[in-house]
Order: structure tokens, then C-alpha cells, then sequence
């Protein structure tokens, strides 16, 4: 078993990134995710949402990888839940793989808090077990698996950065969509005065 984990504070507030979270996927820097289907969505008594998405990847397994594992499979899928709590804002995502778990598991946490001393910025704590179970060279595979999951967080962490600036562009030209045609609302109900 191997145990992976990193922290990193993204310079934008709780809400930002977690909407950009809940839109992640696609993004041009995680291609492996080729699919996300939302399982189930509700709100709690609490005001809490709850997730379930099933995610549809293909492993990047390096050949050597796949030679000692003894497949060649590299669609692989993921379930993931996660619960957003905007009164105490938090979000909290698990996900653990359901393909090859006889081979392999992987079980990720990811937490989103707002900094604690700063409330424009965001911490992610993220943290991943890794086992595989029945192959010779386990510990090898165990780290080389780490190594990529440390590769896929930085991924994922330009991703939300992508998504943050669209979601800034989309909001920019909303509102200068907005203000040309209240401009061209005064504009005609001024003409239609005189």
C-alpha cells in the first residue's frame, strides 16, 4: 500500500472553485477522462448536494505496466461522490476505481476549504491510496502509480484553472451582452419618446 498526498491553495474564493469542481470535466488537460455520467444529484436536510458521477478514463499505463498486471485494458471506470456544504463550505470528493480492482485500487480524497486566514483564497488537500494486490514488484507499481496520480493532481489543478477563466469570460461577455442591450432597450424607448 502506498500513500500519496499534497496540499495547494488556488488564489480564487470557496465558491469559484467549486463551481469550476463541478464543471471540470472536459478539459484539454486531462484527455484520459473521456466520459462523465451524473448518477444521482440531491440536496440533503441540510442543504447539502450530494453526487455520484461514474467516470470513464483511459490509463495512460505504460506497457511494462500492463505486461506485469497481465491486461491490456485501458478503459477503466471510477466512482466518485461528493458533497458540497455551502453553510459550512466545504466540499468533499471520494472516488475509488471499479474496474481491475482485483489487480488495483486507488481511493482519493480531495477536501476544498476556504484559506484560513485569507477568504479569497482556497485550499485542496488531496490524498490517495494506492494498493495492488497479487503481482510481483507491488511496491514498484504502487510508486510508479503515485508518480502518476502526483502528475494527474497537477493536471487537475490547470484544469480548474482553465475552467476558472472561461467561467470568467463566459460571466465578461454575459455582461457585456447585458449592457448592449439595455443600451439598445434605452436607445429604442428614447427614439419611440421623441
Amino acid at each position: 500500500m502506498k500513500i500519496w498526498s499534497s496540499e495547494h491553495v488556488f488564489g480564487h474564493p470557496w465558491d469559484t472553485v467549486i463551481k469550476a469542481a463541478m464543471r471540470k470535466y472536459p478539459n484539454p488537460m486531462n484527455p484520459c477522462v473521456v466520459g462523465v455520467d451524473v448518477i444521482d444529484r440531491s440536496l440533503d436536510n441540510q442543504g447539502r448536494l450530494h453526487s455520484h458521477r461514474l467516470l470513464s478514463t483511459e490509463w495512460g499505463l505504460p506497457s511494462i505496466v500492463k505486461a506485469i498486471l497481465g491486461t491490456s485494458r485501458t478503459l477503466t471506470y471510477i466512482k466518485e461522490h461528493s458533497v458540497v456544504d455551502p453553510v459550512e463550505k466545504k466540499m468533499e470528493l471520494c472516488s475509488t476505481n471499479i474496474t481491475l480492482t482485483n489487480l488495483v485500487s486507488v481511493d482519493e480524497r480531495l477536501v476544498y476549504t476556504p484559506h484560513p486566514e485569507n477568504p479569497e483564497k482556497t485550499v485542496l488537500t488531496q490524498e490517495a491510496i494506492i494498493s495492488v494486490k497479487g503481482v510481483s514488484l507491488s511496491s514498484y507499481l504502487e510508486s510508479l502509480m503515485a508518480n502518476t496520480i502526483s502528475s494527474n493532481a497537477r493536471k487537475g489543478r490547470d484544469a480548474l484553472e482553465w475552467v476558472i477563466g472561461k467561467l470568467n469570460t463566459e460571466f465578461e461577455e454575459l455582461t457585456s451582452s447585458t449592457r448592449e442591450s439595455m443600451k439598445s432597450g434605452m436607445a429604442a424607448a428614447s427614439a419611440a419618446e421623441n
